[in-house]
């Protein structure tokens, strides 16, 4: 907890442990943070020089004999809001410092020279480097990512994308996706996708996309190329601020504006109606897989429902329609609002 405020761990083990009590020997901390006393010693000594804390000197009741050793010394806390305020000043004082210096870099790259059509656009190869540049964009996006996802991860494992999809989101990144069919169809994403677009993620569908990427607070984009040759190395190019970018981006709304809205149930699945002539989330969890053009079979299976559940709930939502082909269900969904 203290680490981001110069404090290491066992320096913040000593630091809790006394927070515990008024005052404590070096011994006592040692053992309460399971250190040794040397150790300990060395740290209240580092600690009493910062500030942290005071030494207490105790005399003893009555005169002390002679040969009778002194008191060991015991420690006191100064008040966290005396002591670690300064600290907690020099720490923003360095990332304000850091992010002028960061802010001044980036705009000399943008002017100088190196910025030409070779610095606009940048060839990563192998499964490596790709992956890093990858977690790169997504953990260094502040505002927004745009992402296409289409066909299977060559270079990037689906677990690691997770990992930096929920730091993203967890940081309050506006995390747009746009999913082909295809993709949905041939992975076990239903339940990943739940469990996003709880955490904030907005996800869509299309029939077809042209081609994977993902773009990070409109300042850089990454494109995987196709791999032609068998062996091949997994490659892709990085997209730097220019017209190229723009027009990526712009894509990216395109297909956004066409795509479909996924829906996911946000209390898990429903088995009851809330109103007999509204679907229930777990109906429209449905509707939305079967108006991607998902057979019955697969919507169960993706699910984790029988068939006969998912069969039935189509009945009831083609009631609440009025009846009619499964076209006719989904004009009905439009009109009404469902999706």
């Amino acid at each position: 907890m203290l680490e981001v405020l110069g404090l290491g761990a066992p320096e913040e083990a000593v630091y809790t442990a006394l927070l515990a009590r008024p005052s404590a020997s070096a011994q006592e901390l040692a053992r309460q943070a399971g250190l040794g006393e040397a150790e300990a010693d060395r740290i209240l000594r580092d600690l009493s020089g910062r500030g942290l804390l005071s030494v207490v000197t105790e005399a003893a009741s009555c005169p002390a004999e002679p040969g009778a050793g002194r008191r060991p010394a015991r420690y006191r806390l100064t008040p966290p809001s005396v002591a670690l305020a300064p600290l907690l000043v020099e720490q923003r004082g360095a990332l304000q410092r850091a992010e002028t210096a960061y802010a001044q870099l980036t705009e000399q790259y943008r002017n100088s020279p190196a910025q030409t059509a070779d610095g606009v656009v940048e060839v990563v190869v192998g499964v490596d480097q790709v992956a890093h540049r990858f977690h790169q964009l997504q953990c260094g996006a502040q505002r927004e990512l745009l992402v296409f996802l289409v066909g299977p991860p060559v270079a990037v494992p689906r677990e690691d994308s997770d990992s930096s999809e929920g730091s993203a989101l967890r940081r309050g990144v506006d995390f747009r996706v746009v999913a082909t069919r295809d993709y949905l169809g041939s992975h076990d994403m239903v339940r990943e996708a739940r469990e996003a677009v709880r955490g904030g993620l907005e996800l869509r569908m299309a029939e077809s996309l042209p081609l994977k990427m993902v773009v990070s607070d409109r300042e850089r984009a990454m494109v995987p190329l196709d791999v032609s040759v068998p062996g091949d190395e997994p490659s892709a190019i990085v997209v730097h601020r220019s017209g190229l970018l723009t027009a990526l981006a712009q894509l990216f709304e395109r297909e956004w504006a066409h795509a479909r809205p996924m829906y996911t149930a946000t209390a898990g699945v429903c088995e009851e109606p809330v109103d007999d002539q509204q679907p229930t989330e777990g109906e429209l969890e449905v509707l939305a897989l079967l108006l991607a053009g998902i057979s019955d079979r697969r919507v169960a299976s993706q699910l984790g429902l029988s068939l006969r559940t998912v069969e039935r709930r189509v009945r009831r939502l083609t009631e609440l329609a009025g009846g009619g082909s499964r076209l006719q269900l989904g004009w009905h969904a439009a009109r009404a609002g469902w999706l």
